[in-house]
């Protein structure tokens, strides 16, 4: 019984060469029997399915017969016993082991190594968050050596040709995999992908480029930052010798402030009114960010009621701020004394 070489892949009979290639290349990566998951004989399935379908006249040939067949008159299934299977040609179709297999067998080797990425937290004050604030803070890491500016030359010290790599600056390294040999490339590890070493080493970091210090980062934190928000600077995490340094992640947490809360551009507050002034009218102070402020507290005003004051939200730019938003608590005495009381049942009377 011929196999559905569609369905194996998971594409329509319609698929076109780029679909059929993506959806071999997505079945590769997942069962490779080398990877830990692995599944060889899937592997083989998908193989043999995209060596049919991404030659057009074997495409044709199974299409109609439901098989393919060969150059020699025979039917064809797919790889056979996958000898010599490598990067360019094989069974009819070309891919790139390097593009499939890349992550497995460690990259193409052209690419650069990268250190390690360094996270911390911040901990910052609700106006500090507003407003945005400048911190300082000293982290012990590898960074790159400041005397030899990372070449771990001694300065004014000529180069040599690296003699592991004959200043290739790479090593071919050759695997051994069920179906074949092929040959990957890495960085030359004494020469760090230059293809030179100096001739004498630099004093401070023996030759390695790299030394363990203290250094201070300066870290400007922008206006309106939420708690929680994360701010990263690129190459202030741990140096490696002959790559580039890592990132420095700061995770910000906002200290609540006991009266304000943020939303979006603008800020929160609660404002606790007598019951006169809300139905006089009256004149509050009131504590913000950026000082103490005069409010008009409007005759009749409701209880929940918002009062708006511009520009004393969170700065948006140079010449732009947020409102605050105060919110109107009308306090309800718990106790009356007798004359307050006649008075309300008067107003009662009035029908207030």
């Amino acid at each position: 019984m011929s196999k559905d070489y569609y369905k194996i892949l998971g594409v329509e009979k319609k698929a076109t060469k780029t679909e059929i290639k993506k959806a071999f290349h997505k079945l590769a990566h997942k069962y490779h029997p080398d990877k830990k998951d692995g599944d060889e004989t899937k592997f083989k399935e998908a193989s043999e399915a995209y060596s049919i379908l991404s030659d057009d006249k074997k495409r044709t040939e199974y299409d109609t017969y439901g098989q393919s067949f060969g150059g020699n008159g025979g039917p064809q299934g797919g790889f056979g016993g996958f000898g010599g299977f490598s990067q360019g040609q094989q069974g009819g179709f070309e891919f790139d082991l390097g593009d499939i297999f890349g992550d497995i067998f460690g990259g193409r080797g052209n690419k650069k190594e990268r250190g390690s990425d360094i996270s911390i937290d911040i901990q910052i004050s609700f106006s500090e968050a507003v407003f945005g604030v400048n911190r300082k803070v000293l982290i012990t890491k590898n960074s790159f050596c400041s005397s030899c500016n990372g070449t771990g030359a001694k300065k004014g010290s000529p180069t040599e040709t690296c003699s592991t790599c004959n200043g290739n600056g790479k090593i071919r390294e050759t695997k051994q995999s069920f179906f074949g040999t092929f040959s990957s490339v890495k960085a030359c590890e004494k020469c760090h992908g230059t293809g030179k070493i100096p001739k004498e080493k630099c004093q401070d970091c023996h030759g390695i480029g790299i030394v363990k210090k203290q250094e201070e980062i300066n870290i400007k934190i922008p206006a309106g930052i939420n708690d929680g928000e994360m701010i990263r600077l690129s190459g202030a995490g741990e140096a490696i010798s002959g790559g580039v340094a890592g990132d420095l992640y700061i995770k910000i947490r906002v200290t609540p402030h006991k009266d304000f809360k943020k939303e979006g551009i603008n800020l929160k507050m609660d404002l606790a009114v007598k019951l006169s002034d809300a139905l006089l009218g009256s004149e509050y102070t009131v504590e913000t960010l950026d000082g103490k402020i005069k409010v008009k507290i409007p005759k009749g005003v409701s209880h929940g009621e918002l009062l708006r004051v511009r520009d004393k939200g969170v700065p948006v730019n140079e010449s732009r701020r947020g409102d605050l938003l105060i919110k109107i608590k009308i306090k309800l005495p718990s106790k009356l004394s007798r004359r307050a009381k006649q008075l309300v049942e008067e107003l009662k009377e009035e029908g207030v």
